[in-house]
């Protein structure tokens, strides 16, 4: 019975207080960016935003989760009743699992995988199944309409994602997430971050982030003033709150990873004090915050798009342009013999 404890029991412990370490404080932080989004919204809007909820209106998220657990959830007749349940499901689960390869520091994380930029990238790309799944399970042609934009509109801008790692890998010679951060290190800073040389790559990596997580601008799969609701048209009660929440974990998980494969991750902004007295994992939340910040900046700031200019960006300049840099990316390292052992 020890052996059995000590070879499946104590590990299996020890995996599950990990993830709970990650997932609680995600799903914590998910209900307080929808907060935070709210309220930076109102600050640029010159409004109040919520107040009223506890102090500072802090608690408007939870109240607001009640009321959508206490809500009936409503399935068309004519739809798929198992597909309908498990697409908003699925949304929400990849979005966490994700969060399996992410390093907050030097040795914490929960699975430091060789290939786990692949692991991301395959998670990340498998998102797109849970809105064309709530689409055609729906059984609503302006829920499927949302879905199939949602689709082409995804794998568009993965293709761009896709090249922008390619140049990344360039640099590094590694898969692995930790290597790729302390490849960042050793320059004195922040000029050793890869915002630095691949600017370009960094530019379109963050606008293909707010395409792939359907966020304003690129926000065309719930073009309300076309497709009422868009891919979530049927869905209400705590269906749609996972939908909701799902696109808020994504917006999370691509902050995180702009601040792994760009600003360096719990690298400090300069190698001396007082930066490198704070710790490593807040140096780390505080770039995703930064990023997030901005995902809300460009949701108030800029015009929805048209659909055929979305995907003209996407194919007609994303496109060549990340292709071309990976090129001349992997012809300056070769040339000047700053290929990665």
């Amino acid at each position: 019975m020890g052996e059995i404890w000590t070879t499946y029991g104590f590990p299996g412990v020890i995996i599950v207080a990990q993830i709970l370490a990650v997932t609680v404080p995600l799903l914590i932080a998910v209900a307080y960016m929808v907060y935070a989004e709210r309220k930076v919204l109102a600050m640029m809007q010159l409004r109040q935003g919520p107040n009223l909820v506890g102090p500072w209106g802090l608690l408007q998220s939870f109240a607001d989760a009640l009321k959508m657990i206490g809500k009936e959830m409503i399935i068309p007749a004519g739809a798929n009743r198992v597909v309908f349940i498990f697409a908003p499901v699925l949304t929400m689960v990849l979005a966490l699992v994700a969060w399996a390869v992410i390093p907050f520091d030097l040795g914490w994380v929960i699975a430091d995988i060789n290939v786990g930029i692949l692991y991301l990238f395959a998670i990340s790309s498998l998102g797109v199944y849970g809105i064309i799944m709530a689409g055609w399970a729906s059984n609503s042609k302006y829920a499927f309409l949302g879905s199939l934009r949602s689709a082409a509109q995804m794998v568009s801008y993965e293709v761009s994602i896709g090249l922008v790692i390619i140049t990344v890998l360039l640099c590094v010679g590694s898969l692995n997430l930790t290597d790729i951060i302390v490849a960042q290190s050793g320059a004195g800073g922040f000029w050793g971050w890869f915002f630095v040389p691949l600017f370009p790559m960094f530019v379109i990596f963050f606008i293909s982030a707010l395409a792939e997580t359907n966020r304003a601008p690129f926000d065309l799969p719930e073009g309300e003033s076309e497709l009422v609701g868009g891919f979530h048209t049927e869905y209400s009660g705590m269906t749609f709150g996972l939908f909701f929440l799902g696109e808020y974990a994504n917006m999370i998980l691509m902050s995180a990873m702009t601040t792994v494969l760009f600003l360096g991750g719990w690298l400090p902004p300069l190698e001396m004090a007082p930066f490198t007295w704070i710790p490593g994992p807040v140096w780390f939340v505080l770039k995703i915050a930064f990023c997030l910040f901005v995902f809300i900046w460009v949701r108030a700031t800029l015009p929805r798009y048209r659909y055929d200019q979305l995907m003209r960006l996407g194919w007609k300049v994303f496109l060549p342009f990340s292709l071309i840099w990976v090129v001349l990316t992997a012809g300056v390292l070769v040339a000047f013999g700053w290929l990665p052992d």
